[in-house]
């Protein structure tokens, strides 16, 4: 009896909070409407443009890839990113960061939030930008129209970041979801639809974004990349066979991919590997090597900012995601000259060409990554053609090329763009 009581509060709870989600984005939706309906400044160009970003990264690599080009930009005057964690130093960027006791009171994602809901008012720069949707895109959106500046919200998770109500993101309040829902879908499109641009990494979330009716501005702008640090190095250095990069969560299946290496070692019993990222499944994986046997042969090194030094220590990349966006983590490798080998997800596919640069997996188990991964490390000349292949036409990922990109986006002129095209 107690049992069956249990499950049923435990269910009311899970209704409770998706009606709880529903309603705050449609008082959210309301809010939109109504800042719509606000006097606007226009965007000044005189002396460049002020931009105020915000967003979560695990390491600084990964944000100065994407700070440095648009900073860099010729009509960026001043770049400033809210932020919880240090921001490197940079040309035309500053770090800012919530004050102490605001973290203390709300914690240190809303403190960044509401830090940066404040800077936004209080010295209304020319354009908001903010990584992933949840939430930061939503703050941008909303923030954007109530003073008048231009929102850019740049999609790193792909399609995922929506699709059912973002139940499959890593974000805290949305994956909590008991299932997929469509109504906060619809309603998250509807917020995507608000942006002034829409920058993603890859075509996947392009195409599933047009697909669903949003037609606002869309560029593809991958991060940029040091091609003097992210550089091929002979193989006479290689120390790991096979490299895999990321967060050490649920839907990167890096369980996927110990249970291949285990299956792998029949055939290749000296095959080693290393893991280069900390997460939340870190421990459990680490369990998960000793149970498979494979803890000698599998090395957890934990996040690194110099990511290409173990690319260029590794053979071949690893992704066995169940949903990736364009993973920055391939582009490194193949700048490296590292072939790789990935799930058939999200945008890997753009940069992956099966059986030329290495292999896109469709059926996602451990059995065919195990048979892929014999396949490229027991041909000699098959890893040197698939290594030249990788780092061929990667120089559209330098700084320099994403520089580029970004001085041809004159984002000062996409709102008036748009009101013209509907």
């Amino acid at each position: 009896m107690s049992q069956n009581l249990s499950l049923y509060i435990v269910t009311l709870l899970k209704i409770f909070y998706r009606w709880f989600l529903r309603l705050a984005l449609v008082i959210y939706r309301c809010l939109m409407l109504l800042a719509k309906i606000l006097p606007n400044r226009k965007c000044s160009q005189k002396n460049g443009l002020n931009i105020l970003v915000t967003g979560t990264f695990y390491s600084n690599h990964w944000l100065s890839t994407h700070l440095r080009p648009m900073a860099n930009a010729k009509s960026c005057q001043r770049l400033v990113m809210v932020s919880a964690t240090a921001v490197p130093e940079m040309n035309k960027v500053s770090g800012v960061y919530a004050p102490k006791w605001l973290q203390r009171v709300v914690g240190q994602v809303g403190a960044r939030l509401l830090y940066f809901c404040w800077l936004a008012i209080a010295q209304r720069p020319d354009v908001l930008v903010g990584f992933h949707l949840l939430l930061n895109g939503l703050f941008v959106a909303l923030l954007a129209k109530l003073i008048g500046a231009k929102s850019v919200y740049i999609c790193g998770g792909g399609p995922r970041e929506v699709v059912g109500g973002g139940i499959r993101t890593e974000n805290r309040i949305f994956s909590r979801l008991d299932k997929a829902d469509y109504f906060i879908e619809a309603q998250l499109l509807k917020s995507v639809n608000e942006m002034d641009l829409v920058v993603s990494m890859g075509t996947s979330a392009i195409e599933y974004f047009k697909s669903q009716g949003v037609n606002t501005k869309f560029e593809i702008v991958p991060g940029g990349f040091d091609e003097q640090i992210f550089s091929p190095k002979v193989e006479q250095d290689k120390e790991y066979d096979l490299i895999l990069i990321g967060r050490l969560s649920e839907v990167k299946r890096v369980d996927r991919f110990l249970h291949a290496i285990q299956l792998a070692k029949k055939t290749l019993p000296n095959l080693n590997a290393v893991v280069v990222g900390d997460g939340p499944d870190r421990k459990k994986l680490e369990e998960l090597a000793i149970y498979l046997g494979v803890a000698d042969d599998v090395k957890f090194v934990g996040w690194q900012n110099d990511v290409h030094f173990w690319l260029q220590k590794s053979r071949c990349f690893v992704l066995t995601s169940d949903s990736e966006g364009l993973s920055q983590a391939l582009i490194q490798a193949m700048m490296t000259g590292v072939p790789a080998i990935t799930s058939d997800v999200g945008d890997l596919g753009d940069l992956v060409k099966d059986g030329q640069n290495g292999y896109l997996i469709k059926n996602l188990s451990s059995t065919s990554f195990a048979s892929a991964f014999v396949s490229i490390l027991t041909s000699k000349n098959k890893l040197v053609e698939f290594s030249i292949n990788a780092h061929k036409n990667t120089n559209k990922f330098s700084i320099i090329s994403v520089e580029r990109q970004w001085n041809n986006i004159n984002i000062s002129s996409l709102m008036t763009n748009r009101a013209v095209a509907k």
